[in-house]
C-alpha cells in the first residue's frame, strides 16, 4: 500500500509571519517592511535548518529591529492559527481508509513547539513525522525524504509526497516518490481520487 505524505505549511496550516509584528508595529505594512529590512526569510529557512533566532537576531544593526526578530519564537502562535479545512478534511479521509499518512516540515525546531500549542493534532495524527530543524537538514535536500522512509520502514516509490514548493516536490521526485505540487485542497482531492486513494 502507498502513503501519503504530507507538507504542514501552506498545505495543512496557513503561516503568515508578519502577524508576528502587527502589534508591536502598528500595522501590516510595517509588518510586512520589518520582514523585508531584516532579510527574514532568507533567516527563517536557516532556522528551520537548526539555527536559533535569538542568534540571527545579533546580526541586525538596529537594536530595535534585534529585539523584534528575538521576539518571533514568542510570537510565533499568532503566524499559525489557521488551518486549511479542506487539506485535513482529504487528509482525514485517507485515515478513514486506512492509508499510512506521514509528514516531511521544515519548520524551526524553537516554533514548532508553538505550532503544537494552537495546532495539537499535528502532533498525533501522523505514522512518521519529521521537522526539519530538529534533524539540521530540510527539504529539498534527498536526505530529509531518506530519513523518513528509514523511519516509517518504507521505500520511496511507495510514497506520494504532497507540498506547495515545487522544487521540494522535485527533491521528493528526485529520490523516487511520487508528487503532487499542492494548489488547493480541491485541487488535492482530485488528484488523489484519480490517484485511486480516495
Amino acid at each position: 500500500m502507498k502513503a501519503v505524505v504530507f507538507d504542514i505549511g501552506g498545505v495543512l496550516i496557513d503561516w503568515q509571519p508578519h502577524l508576528a509584528w502587527v502589534e508591536a508595529l502598528g500595522s501590516e505594512d510595517a509588518a510586512h517592511a520589518f520582514i523585508e529590512r531584516t532579510g527574514f526569510r532568507e533567516r527563517n529557512a536557516r532556522g528551520d535548518n537548526g539555527e536559533r533566532f535569538a542568534d540571527m537576531a545579533k546580526e541586525l544593526d538596529d537594536p530595535q529591529d534585534q529585539s523584534l526578530f528575538a521576539a518571533y519564537v514568542e510570537l510565533y502562535t499568532r503566524t499559525v492559527e489557521t488551518p486549511i479545512h479542506g487539506t485535513w478534511d482529504v487528509l482525514d479521509q485517507l485515515k478513514a481508509q486506512g492509508i499510512p499518512v506521514h509528514a516531511i516540515t521544515n519548520w524551526s525546531a524553537e516554533t514548532w513547539p508553538e505550532g503544537l500549542k494552537v495546532h495539537p493534532r499535528l502532533g498525533e495524527v501522523f505514522g512518521t513525522l519529521v521537522v526539519s530543524g530538529q534533524e539540521g537538514v530540510m527539504k529539498p535536500d534527498a536526505r530529509i525524504f531518506e530519513m523518513l522512509c528509514e523511519r516509517a520502514a518504507i521505500a520511496p516509490q511507495d510514497c506520494v509526497f504532497i507540498d506547495d514548493g515545487l522544487h521540494n516536490v522535485q527533491g521528493a521526485q528526485a529520490v523516487g516518490m511520487d508528487g503532487i505540487h499542492f494548489t488547493s485542497p480541491q485541487a488535492l482531492e482530485a488528484a488523489l481520487s484519480e490517484w485511486g486513494f480516495l
